[in-house]
């Protein structure tokens, strides 16, 4: 090993054959469709790795009823319920708008049937989007998205018929809330998933006592923050160790709050990471992650992500 020359080609990542600047992924639902963010001042897309934007589905959806977020210990209860515009507004009239040169924008496409998963991505197909996101693990929408993400012959039905209309890099979102996580990954990748994020957010809930009522309009919702990091960085060594064999590369997530949180999960095996839940306190995060990516590796020897990606020391 030896140190590397530049914190750029230090940080430099590879990612189901995309080039990005660095291994810090803007998770979906976090940053809108990529336009939120530029308004903060000092953030600078070359910071970013990639933009997972928001969720998107064929037709256009008004979500949940309100409450929809509630800031829980060590993190956040979500139950948006995919509002979004629709996949042609997203197409016709939001990516135009979009410097597509900064950073590497991915369509997150969800769906309540195999023929809608089907539709919405033929259409981002034909568009200028980076690659494909499959969201099948969605715990804060009645139908759709979670019971396909927990079942691995489902899982792997959506990806198999979503990757016969795309010819664009594919990434499965997996759901922690299922009995095998690395048996769905493994189904995922037979069916022709060229990475998988690892892990979407748990399912919880919040009650008010007064009213002795959930908080949630939806009842439950995603929980999201270092709360879940344990758990998801356990998924994370979890998947790899079926995924790292075929190459398939893990965006891991969950929790992820510093350059310390990264780090370990690159160790357990993410070739990316993702930042979503961190962002809503702390909008310039990344470039602090990165600083602190760039300094372990220095440090250490390492000339860059990559040779860091699942060095985990095995057990005895």
């Amino acid at each position: 090993m030896s140190a590397p020359a530049s914190r750029e080609s230090a940080l430099r990542t590879r990612f189901a054959g995309l080039d990005m600047a660095g291994p810090v992924v803007l998770l979906s639902g976090c940053v809108g469709f990529g336009e939120e963010y530029t308004r903060v001042a000092g953030f600078s897309n070359a910071d970013v790795g990639g933009i997972c934007l928001k969720g998107t589905t064929l037709e256009p959806r008004l979500g949940n009823d309100p409450h929809r977020v509630y800031e829980t210990p060590a993190g956040m209860l979500n139950a948006i319920g995919l509002q979004n515009p629709g996949t042609r507004a997203v197409v016709e009239r939001i990516l135009p708008e979009l410097d597509l040169e900064e950073t590497r924008f991915i369509a997150n496409i969800s769906g309540s049937t195999l023929e809608e998963y089907v539709e919405v991505a033929r259409l981002f197909d034909a568009s200028p989007i980076a690659a494909v996101e499959i969201n099948i693990s969605c715990p804060n929408v009645k139908a759709g998205g979670a019971s396909f993400g927990n079942y691995p012959e489902m899982s792997a039905r959506v990806v198999e018929a979503v990757r016969a209309v795309t010819g664009k890099p594919l990434i499965t979102k997996l759901s922690p809330n299922q009995t095998d996580i690395a048996e769905n990954a493994r189904r995922c990748i037979e069916a022709g998933s060229d990475g998988l994020s690892v892990i979407n957010t748990l399912t919880g809930m919040a009650v008010d006592l007064e009213s002795r009522s959930p908080v949630l309009g939806n009842r439950q919702g995603g929980l999201s923050g270092p709360a879940i990091k344990p758990l998801a960085l356990l998924k994370v060594h979890q998947v790899h160790e079926v995924a790292g064999p075929h190459g398939i590369p893990i965006l891991g997530q969950g929790g992820i709050t510093t350059a310390e949180d990264a780090l370990e999960f690159i160790v357990a095996g993410a070739t990316a990471v993702g930042v979503g839940t961190a962002l809503f306190y702390d909008p310039l995060v990344v470039p602090r992650i990165n600083d602190g990516i760039h300094e372990y590796l220095t440090r250490h020897g390492f000339a860059s992500v990559h040779d860091l990606v699942g060095t985990l020391a095995p057990t005895e």
